[in-house]
């Protein structure tokens, strides 16, 4: 039991108190012999306790009843926290105990919520309850509700609503489920918390649901008076676990109708080389979605996984847990390092000890941990489908004639980003709908699959199959990123075509992923320039993802900023800053950016002044060697370029045997000092000419070879009056290790909006149109590599287009295709559909004009689409033929009335 000195308030104290069952408080439980309090977020707490039999309050542990753990801070109200009440339902003790003492194990007030389940309902789905298209509190009131109506767990209260949660909010997740009745309540909370679709939590006998990271996910570790955690003050223990038991550097995902996709991650570690795992993911069957997958899971399993645990004091902590933080929250503490850092807090465990010592610990996730969890959600929830983070709330885009009335029920679509293989962002959705179980007339029917339907979600746009199912979730990618799309499905039975049911418009995400943070820069000085280096990796050593862009070189004047972009890094090398200040600290930091302009977190700073070689009250004096501050000249670097000019050297003041060999280069000669008449013939045959820079002319059209500032082997073609904008060649050597790589880039053009850049390889040759600082498509693109070819356009992912060659022998494109009425006479192919209505009755017969009079003869091929209620059976019967083909277009004769579709292209030849 916990001991408290009269007349002094404890800083932090417990104690228990016992309720009825759903009834009034009957008093403390001041004598136990110690007890332990567990409370994690979104999930059932427990209370371990011993109490002797002769104790004050003993009695009241003889029967079930609550026991609530309540906390005082320095003598003020006694306050039961969150998830605090706990259920005295199952005991123990020992006879040869002489104390006749008893221990109480103790879940908390939520286990009851098993005891709770969902019935079978008036409408019912093949045996389930459907719920289509609802928030989580209207399938939690659902349970609660009808529970309460038939007597169960009359004590529980609810703290929230059908359309907001227990903070007034809306809900901001749809969901549409199929429920088995004898689900308990407690499983489906434990399930739609670990979807990412609520926390929860207990005050008292009350549940209370949020939208998830708000409420219980407050981030205390930001602003002017963070929840820091001390060791020493707040903790006094901090062990960590670590295992690479789950590591892994590839992974083969198996879907269906033969999908297998093999997905890498090259920033994991790989101590023994590379370790692969696999998984099989029924109800797969497109490439993107198992590339999002397995991305997911490579992430989760990319790195040492470890656990850290905080023991907590309270005689002199600042911060007291379940006062000043809760589980949930976003707190500041000792990372496995020791290093301060945010971490979420998972669990809070209390003690008092027999001698009423106070003590506990605290499970945190730091934000790898985090990250894993967010992942291990969203593959969950497109493999279980059923969640929607909500529709843009958009109106479906009209189509030009009427649509059929909804059958299947419930869509909904939660759509998700990832990277290709390649590095470009794309778009991924898992859509959900409410099983169909009858014909539009309510006769019982059995389905035998649904197809899925998506456009751009635009007046005109064509509907196009994109998925087939045999359940009520399907997967569909790729899909352009920040780009709305609507959706519709629709049931088929014995081959028949079933009604649409109504549209869900949403966006698909962009992106949003930055890449790692930078490594910190390392810096040097030299003759008075900065060299800040970049390595090419990330902060914790991984490499830069496949759609990593550049870094940029941030530089300041004092750790605090303002920064100054000043350079940008495209691969590891260095960024030369010239013209600063002597002895004037300089700080630097770099930030990575990717093809989707996501912008990493800045890498730690680092900073660095250049230091003068001589006094400054002798510059541009005469120098004698007293004058060279110590140790600032070396035999390489013995005088800055372009210094001493001949007005600084006394006249005759260097004579012949004062110059060493070789001293004297084309770079210690003023411009315009050698001309012929001082040159012997045969003077430079056969010799190196050295220097700092050489160029053909001071100004105007001139090459310059080697010039100030160029980090590699480099020649400027510069024309007249063009300043900085001019055309480059260089060799890196930073782009394949022990390989040059010949680039060739071009000025900017008169509206600076865009510059070209070629690269050749060994492997690979790029040219490219890119904006008018080279770290951005803007334009045409040409790539070959050993492995495949590309040529198309890149500006951004709505506008990308390109043709795709590779050593497996098959072409692919990606974009869209010029509509067939805009191409003009020359085309060589065109394609695309139409509808013509119905003739009313006898033949319909229609000509499809292809907008010019083709230079050549055209074949067209076709495929029709009825449109009869019942298409599987024809009835009526009939036929259909191209009866004219000519080089305007062609003729489709049909011998019935019925509106049809026609899909089909023609090339010229």
């Amino acid at each position: 039991m916990q001991v408290i000195t009269p007349g002094r308030p404890e800083p932090y104290a417990l104690r228990l108190t016992a309720y009825a069952p759903n009834g009034a408080r009957l008093g403390t439980l001041p004598h136990h012999l110690g007890f332990e309090a567990g409370i994690p977020l979104n999930d059932v707490p427990s209370l371990r306790l011993t109490y002797p039999a002769a104790g004050a309050g003993a009695e009241l542990l003889t029967a079930p009843v609550e026991i609530a753990v309540e906390v005082s801070v320095g003598g003020g109200p006694w306050l039961e926290p969150n998830d605090a009440r706990f259920l005295r339902i199952k005991r123990g003790s020992n006879a040869t105990d002489a104390t006749g003492a008893r221990s109480y194990d103790c879940p908390g007030y939520a286990w009851m919520l098993r005891k709770l389940v969902l019935h079978p309902g008036p409408v019912m789905v093949e045996g389930k309850r459907p719920f289509s298209a609802v928030s989580a509190g209207a399938i939690l009131r659902t349970f609660v509700d009808e529970g309460h109506a038939r007597g169960t767990l009359p004590g529980l209260a609810v703290a929230f609503t059908t359309t907001h949660d227990s903070a007034g909010q809306p809900w901001d997740k749809t969901l549409t489920l199929q429920v088995e009745p004898g689900a308990d309540l407690l499983t489906l909370l434990l399930n739609l918390s670990e979807q990412g679709v609520l926390d929860w939590t207990m005050t008292g006998r009350t549940l209370r649901a949020y939208n998830e990271g708000t409420i219980l996910g407050e981030d205390l570790a930001a602003g002017h008076a963070p929840v820091d955690l001390r060791l020493g003050r707040d903790i006094d223990d901090a062990p960590a676990t670590a295992t690479l038991e789950d590591l892994a550097s590839a992974i083969l995902v198996r879907g269906e109708a033969g999908l297998s996709v093999e997905v890498t991650n090259p920033s994991a570690p790989q101590p023994w080389g590379r370790w692969e795992t696999a998984q099989s993911q029924g109800g797969v069957a497109d490439e993107g979605t198992a590339i999002l997958l397995g991305t997911n899971a490579l992430a989760r399993a990319g790195r040492e996984r470890t656990q850290l645990t905080r023991g907590i004091r309270v005689e002199a902590a600042r911060w007291l847990p379940l006062v000043h933080y809760r589980p949930g929250d976003l707190v500041l503490a000792p990372g496995e390092t020791g290093a301060m850092e945010p971490v979420r807090v998972r669990q809070i465990t209390v003690s008092v000890g027999q001698d009423g010592g106070i003590g506990g610990n605290l499970v945190l996730h730091d934000r790898f941990i985090e990250r894993e969890l967010r992942l291990a959600r969203q593959a969950a929830g497109i493999l279980a489908g059923g969640v929607s983070s909500g529709g843009t709330g958009g109106t479906p885009a009209p189509e030009p004639s009427g649509r059929v009335a909804a059958a299947p029920a419930g869509l909904i679509v939660e759509p998700a980003a990832y990277t290709d293989e390649h590095g470009f962002a794309r778009g991924q959705i898992t859509a959900t709908w409410t099983p169909v179980t009858a014909d539009v007339n309510g006769v019982a029917l059995d389905v035998d699959g649904y197809e899925l339907y998506a456009r751009v979600n635009a007046t005109g746009q064509v509907w196009r199959h994109i998925a087939t199912s045999d359940d009520t979730t399907a997967t569909y990618s790729p899909l352009v990123v920040a780009t709305t799309y609507a959706f519709k499905v629709r049931a088929t039975a014995a081959g028949t075509k079933g009604a649409f049911g109504p549209e869900f418009v949403v966006l698909v995400p962009d992106d949003v992923t930055p890449p790692p943070v930078p490594s910190t820069p390392v810096l040097s000085t030299r003759l008075g320039v900065i060299d800040a280096a970049w390595n090419g990796l990330g902060s914790s050593g991984e490499p830069m993802p496949p759609d990593f862009e550049h870094v940029r070189v941030h530089m300041a004047a004092d750790a605090e900023g303002p920064w100054t972009v000043v350079d940008h890094l495209r691969a590891a090398g260095s960024a030369l800053i010239a013209d600063q200040p002597y002895n004037t600290p300089r700080w630097f930091r770099l930030t990575s950016v990717d093809r989707r302009g996501n912008t990493s977190a800045p890498s730690a700073a680092a900073s660095i002044a250049t230091q003068p070689l001589v006094n400054g009250d002798i510059i541009g004096e005469v120098i004698d060697g007293a004058n060279i501050v110590p140790g600032t000249v070396n035999a390489a670097d013995a005088v800055i370029a372009n210094t001493i000019t001949g007005g600084l050297i006394q006249a005759l003041a260097i004579e012949t045997p004062h110059l060493k060999a070789n001293a004297v280069t084309l770079d210690k000669l003023a411009a315009g000092s050698v001309d012929a008449t001082r040159l012997t013939a045969t003077a430079i045959d056969g010799k190196t000419i050295t220097g700092a820079f050489i160029r053909t002319a001071a100004t105007g059209r001139r090459l310059e070879f080697a010039p100030p500032g160029a980090t590699y082997p480099e020649m400027r073609f510069i024309p007249a009056s063009a300043g900085s904008n001019y055309t480059r060649l260089r060799t890196r050597d930073d782009q394949w290790p022990g390989e040059a790589t010949f680039e060739i880039t071009s000025g900017t053009n008169s509206g600076v909006t865009a510059a070209s850049q070629t690269s050749i390889a060994a492997g690979f040759m790029q040219m490219q149109v890119r904006d008018s600082t080279l770290s951005n498509p803007n334009g045409g693109l040409m790539e070959l590599a050993e492995s495949y070819a590309r040529y198309g356009y890149f500006r951004s992912a709505d506008r990308e287009q390109y043709f795709w060659f590779d050593n497996s022998g098959r072409t692919r494109h990606v974009g869209k295709w010029w509509d067939f009425t805009a191409l003009g006479p020359t085309a060589g192919i065109l394609a695309g559909s139409v509808t013509f209505a119905s003739a009313g009755s006898g033949a319909n017969i229609r000509f499809l004009s292809y907008g010019a009079s083709m230079d050549g003869n055209m074949g067209p091929v076709v495929v029709m689409r009825r449109g009869l209620s019942s298409p599987t059976s024809h009835t009526p019967s009939g036929s259909w033929y191209v009866t004219e083909s000519l080089q305007t277009g062609f003729r489709i004769s049909t011998s019935f009335p019925d509106g049809f579709a026609i899909y089909w292209w023609a090339h010229r030849h």
